[in-house]
């Protein structure tokens, strides 16, 4: 179906989907894919006081052209859904999860394990989201939240329905977009990269007094998409097609153009044939006639909220049986780690492995 328009900017903004949640995730060429990510949160408290960092309150911080000062770390946080993972996961994974008091995102499945079932866990204080599948203006400031994030600026337009970032000043709330998504339309300012991930991951360490665990989760994804890159340097460059079923019309409407995804597919060795097709739009429609003539080498189905995202890549190879990638029978499926968000090292290492498995 269709996404709703906002939730398809928060989606970009995240730039912003089935691994199994634990041991070794299945690859459509019949091989197994690096085990899913097993790294457990570390809680807040227990980050404070191993010596990995604190941060000086106040803290006077910028954020989309406004600036805040936090007294203290927050402890009542709602997080808005604009169609993102990104924002929630990256506070599980500092640790962080006992201060979300609502949450709004959830994608149902994730590239690490143990992730979708926590995000399921936290309280959603359920709430009746307005017709963008968000949290609207009277519901949010009845929650009397300390620090409301959103995917994208527009989460906090008045036009929209959403509380304004001046609303909630008046409550006592800060609030925060990712610095690649402070424009209201939820567009990406320049080309996000992984660092962009990495920057949302510093922000929250600071805010949250866990800057330590920040950059260590931060320096533990560099080493590890380093060593994959080391591995698979020299090796020909492959072409990888990114699909969402079910974002479009049909499933060539919803085809991968610019966006994280490419710095992604460049770390693992590989390439988006249709990286420059819709001139910095992220995604591209693509003719049938267009695909047929393509060099395919393996291919990529984004589970969004997909109930059998498999049968979609083996739907979507089975039109082209020219493809190296239907040859080969490479695909891969994968969720959360392909967007903006704290395990884009995750999908790096998947992704080389499917294309270049002689190099592990």
């Amino acid at each position: 179906m269709m996404l709703k328009p906002v939730i398809v900017a928060g989606m970009v903004a995240m730039v912003v989907m089935t691994a199994t949640a634990c041991g070794e995730t299945p690859r459509g060429d019949g091989q197994s894919a690096a085990p899913a990510d097993t790294a457990t949160p570390v809680a807040a408290d227990a980050t404070r006081s191993s010596g990995e960092g604190k941060t000086r309150y106040p803290l006077v911080f910028d954020n989309c052209g406004k600036q805040y000062t936090f007294a203290k770390a927050p402890s009542r946080v709602v997080v808005m859904n604009g169609g993102s993972v990104a924002e929630v996961s990256s506070l599980l994974e500092l640790g962080l999860g006992d201060r979300i008091t609502v949450n709004a995102q959830s994608y149902g499945a994730s590239d690490v394990a143990g992730r979708a079932e926590a995000i399921k866990v936290l309280p959603n204080g359920g709430i009746k989201l307005n017709e963008m599948q968000d949290i609207p203006r009277e519901t949010m400031l009845s929650l009397r939240p300390d620090f409301v994030i959103s995917t994208y600026d527009g989460g906090f337009a008045a036009k929209s329905g959403y509380a304004t970032r001046d609303d909630l000043g008046k409550i006592g709330a800060n609030t925060y977009a990712p610095a690649s998504a402070c424009g209201e339309s939820g567009m990406v300012t320049g080309s996000p990269t992984v660092d962009s991930s990495y920057q949302m991951l510093r922000d929250f360490g600071q805010i949250f007094d866990v800057p330590g665990r920040a950059e260590q989760i931060i320096a533990a994804s560099e080493q590890r998409i380093k060593d994959v890159t080391a591995k698979v340097a020299g090796k020909p460059a492959k072409n990888v097609m990114i699909v969402f079923p079910g974002m479009g019309a049909d499933d060539f409407s919803s085809i991968a153009a610019a966006g994280i995804w490419n710095d992604v597919l460049g770390k693992a060795g590989v390439v988006n044939p249709f990286a420059a097709d819709a001139k910095g739009a992220p995604f591209v429609t693509v003719g049938k006639d267009k695909l047929a003539t393509a060099s395919i080498d393996a291919l990529i189905v984004v589970n969004y909220m997909n109930p059998d995202p498999e049968g979609s890549a083996k739907k979507i190879l089975a039109q082209f049986p020219q493809w190296e990638a239907t040859k080969s029978n490479r695909f891969l499926i994968l969720s959360d780690s392909i967007y903006f968000g704290p395990s884009n090292d995750v999908a790096v290492d998947k992704i080389a492995r499917m294309v270049h498995p002689d190099a592990f």
